[in-house]
C-alpha cells in the first residue's frame, strides 16, 4: 500500500507539473502575439486572474485526487536519482501547448482579418482558450488508459472545478456587467460552436499522438 501510494503521488506530481508547462504556452504566447502582430490586446488583469482561478484549483486539486494508474504496480522500480521531469516529458508538455497555441492563435488571427468587432474577437478567443485548457487537463489525467477510460473514470473535484467554470464563462459572456468588465462582446451560437469544436479537436489530437511518446515518456 505504501509503494502504490506512492506512486501515485509521484505520478500526480507529474501529471500536475506536466500541465502546468503546457497550459502557459498558450497563455504566453497569445500574450505576446497582440504585441507581434499589431492586432488588440486581448488579455487584461480581469483575463487572468480568470485563467489563475482555473489553473490553481486543477493544479493543487484536481490532480492531487486523480486515482492510481492501471499499470501502477507493474512497473519496476525507477531509480533513485531519477529526476522528476525527463527532457522527453518536457518536449511532450511543451507539445500539448504549442498545438493548443497554434489553434487558438488561428482563430484569433481570422476572426480579426474578417472585421469581427474586437470585443467579439477577444470573447471568441478567450473563450477556445479556456475549452482548449480544459481538454489539456484530460490529456494529462492519464500517461496509459485510453481516452474513454480516463473521460470516465470518475474525480469529483474536476466534476465541481469544470462546472464552477461553465458557470463563471457563463456569467462573463450572458451578464452584462461582468462581460462588460471583461471587455466581451456578445457571441453566437456558430462561434460558441467553434470554440466547443476547437477544444474537441485538441484533445482528440492530443490524445492520438499519446502513443507515440508513451514509452519516451515512461524512462
Amino acid at each position: 500500500k505504501a509503494v502504490r501510494l506512492g506512486r501515485r503521488i509521484y505520478d500526480n506530481l507529474r501529471k500536475a507539473t506536466g500541465f502546468i508547462f503546457a497550459v502557459h504556452v498558450p497563455i504566453a504566447g497569445l500574450a505576446l502575439l497582440p504585441l507581434l502582430t499589431g492586432l488588440p490586446i486581448l488579455f487584461g488583469p480581469m483575463h487572468i486572474a480568470f485563467l489563475e482561478m482555473v489553473i490553481d484549483p486543477v493544479c493543487s486539486l484536481v490532480f492531487e485526487a486523480e486515482k492510481d494508474e492501471e499499470d501502477v504496480m507493474r512497473r519496476p522500480p525507477r531509480a533513485p536519482d531519477e529526476s522528476l521531469f525527463s527532457g522527453p516529458w518536457i518536449g511532450w508538455s511543451l507539445l500539448q501547448g504549442a498545438f493548443a497555441f497554434a489553434l487558438v492563435a488561428v482563430i484569433f488571427i481570422v476572426a480579426s482579418q474578417r472585421g469581427m468587432p474586437e470585443a467579439e474577437v477577444r470573447a471568441l478567443t478567450f473563450v477556445t482558450l479556456v475549452l482548449a485548457i480544459v481538454s489539456l487537463i484530460f490529456v494529462n489525467r492519464s500517461f496509459s488508459a485510453s481516452p474513454i477510460t480516463a473521460l470516465r473514470r470518475p474525480n469529483l473535484t474536476l466534476t465541481l472545478v469544470l462546472l464552477a467554470v461553465t458557470a463563471m464563462l457563463g456569467l462573463t459572456l450572458l451578464w452584462p456587467p461582468v462581460s462588460d468588465l471583461f471587455r466581451f462582446g456578445p457571441l453566437h451560437l456558430d462561434d460558441l460552436a467553434l470554440t466547443f469544436g476547437a477544444g474537441v479537436f485538441v484533445l482528440i489530437l492530443l490524445e492520438a499522438l499519446k502513443p507515440l511518446w508513451r514509452k519516451r515518456l515512461r524512462s
